[in-house]
Order: structure tokens, then C-alpha cells, then sequence
């Protein structure tokens, strides 16, 4: 029952992301709230480790990890984060990465032994069609906002959960996933800290929204939420995993409406009706056929 449940605790978690992104841009650019965060991560991680005490990964399995960490962690949350902090709302930005299963589809059914039926067809389908309908329904942008930037991130944001997630499932299964996620946060801190370095400086103003912003996406996002995409990545068929994904983005722009009024009509809730069924239709099919 737990194991069943596991996707939509993942998939509740995941979406407060988007909305935490924007209270911790209030008082923080992004890239000097990421490697706080990805800093405090790699310490948290560390503790775990000194009281699990697993196996190791050694070798390759480090450099598959880091790797890993670099797409899912660098581009995936790096470009999200610089999206919304061009004035994308949570919930457009949670849409548009929310492609992941259509482009995993894609390359998988191009690159493997996986193969889609009938229905699973059908749901991605009907994801794209929810998806066309959120983008022509009103959602309401930054003051000074910049879509150009913050369309082309959230497309590098697209394209780092996507294959960072196909990276994961080939090189790294059967990893220790707790010793996996924390060289993983090792490179993410290393992608961040040129940035803040070199380009954009140390903008950081410690508020008590800041903090617990902070607290929420080390222990619960990072550990908790994290911890479970990896552990679904590692049981199952990648295509599935991500049709997860298609629940996101109602919720982010549910809680980016009651946070942040961040405004939709009715067209957009029609296409967060069709991502919805699109994970009914992927999820309730039977499992993929090898070729």
C-alpha cells in the first residue's frame, strides 16, 4: 500500500519546488540560493551516510553519479530556478518541464527495447493537448519579466530532467541511492559555485521566509523528494516514471494562485484536466512490451 502511495507523496512534494522557487528568489538570486542549498544538501547527505554506513560508490560509479547530479541537479533546477527568475510563473514553468514524458517517450521508444501501447500513446497525446491548452489560457507573469531567457532555461531545465533521468536509470541502478544523491549534490555544488563566484556574486538576505524556504528544500525536497524519484527511477520503466511528472503542474499552479495570485482561466484548467488523464491513461495500461 505504502509503495503504491509513493508516487503521489513524490509527486505532492515535487510540486511545492516550484512555488518554494519564488519565495527563495524574494530575498536570493538563483544561483546563490542553489548553492546554498545544494551545499547544505551535500552536509545533510554526508550525516546520513556516517549513520547508514552503506556501500559505497567507487570508480565509475562516481563519475556516473556526478554526471547524474550535473543533469538533474545543475541543468533541471538551475534552469527552473532562472526561469521563475525571469518572471516565469511556477505553474507555466512546472507545465513546460512537464514535457519530460513526452520527450522521454520519444527517445526511449528511438533508443531501446521499450515499446508504447495503444493507451500509453493516447495519454502522451493527451498531455500534449493539455499542455497546448495551458499555454493559450492566461497565466500572469513577472513585472519585469523576460520570456525569451526564461524560455529558453526552462527548456535547459527540460532537457537536464529528461536525460538526466535516462542517465540515471542506465548507468546508476542498483546504486546506493543515498550515497548516489550525495556525489550527486557534489556536483551540483561545483556547477553553481563558478556562477556565484564569477559572474553573479554572493545575493543573499537571511529573512525568515528565506530560512525556512531553505529548511524545506534541504530536508524535504532534496532528502525526502529526491530520494523517491531515484527510488521510482530504480524500479521502473523510465517512461512511466516521468508520466508522474504530468501531475505536477496543476498543483504548482494551484499553490503559485494562493501564494502568489498567480492568475489561469478556464482554458488552463481544461489543460490540467487533459495532463491528468494523460497519467490515468499511461499508468493504467499494461507494462511496456520489449520488442
Amino acid at each position: 500500500m505504502l509503495k503504491k502511495a509513493i508516487p503521489f507523496i513524490f509527486v505532492l512534494l515535487w510540486s511545492t519546488g516550484f512555488v518554494g522557487a519564488k519565495f527563495g528568489l524574494i530575498d536570493s538570486n538563483a544561483a546563490t540560493f542553489l548553492l546554498i542549498r545544494m551545499a547544505l544538501n551535500v552536509l545533510v547527505f554526508i550525516a546520513i551516510l556516517l549513520v547508514m554506513k552503506p556501500v559505497m560508490p567507487k570508480g565509475m560509479q562516481i563519475v556516473h553519479a556526478l554526471a547524474s547530479g550535473i543533469l538533474i541537479h545543475g541543468f533541471y533546477l538551475g534552469g527552473v530556478f532562472a526561469a521563475i527568475d525571469h518572471g516565469m510563473p511556477a505553474g507555466l514553468s512546472s507545465l513546460l518541464v512537464g514535457l519530460q514524458p513526452i520527450l522521454t517517450a520519444v527517445i526511449v521508444v528511438n533508443t531501446s527495447s521499450e515499446r508504447l501501447n495503444t493507451a500509453q500513446w493516447l495519454g502522451l497525446a493527451a498531455g500534449i493537448i493539455g499542455i497546448a491548452f495551458v499555454v493559450q489560457g492566461k497565466m500572469s507573469w513577472g513585472i519585469d519579466a523576460q520570456p525569451l531567457y526564461a524560455y529558453l532555461f526552462v527548456g535547459s531545465a527540460l532537457l537536464g530532467i529528461t536525460f538526466g533521468t535516462l542517465y540515471q536509470k542506465h548507468f546508476c541502478q542498483g546504486m546506493n541511492l543515498v550515497a548516489s544523491a550525495m556525489w550527486q549534490y557534489v556536483a551540483a555544488t561545483m556547477v553553481f559555485l563558478p556562477i556565484v563566484w564569477l559572474i553573479v556574486g554572493v545575493q543573499v538576505t537571511w529573512t525568515l521566509t528565506f530560512s525556512l524556504t531553505m529548511l524545506w528544500s534541504v530536508l524535504v525536497l532534496s532528502v525526502v523528494a529526491v530520494l523517491l524519484y531515484l527510488y521510482m527511477v530504480d524500479q521502473g520503466a523510465a517512461s512511466k516514471v516521468t508520466s508522474y511528472i504530468y501531475l505536477v503542474p496543476p498543483l504548482a499552479a494551484l499553490q503559485g494562485w494562493l501564494f502568489f495570485d498567480e492568475a489561469f482561466s478556464g482554458a488552463t484548467l481544461i489543460g490540467f484536466a487533459c495532463c491528468a488523464m494523460a497519467v490515468y491513461l499511461v499508468m493504467k495500461a499494461p507494462k511496456l512490451s520489449l520488442r
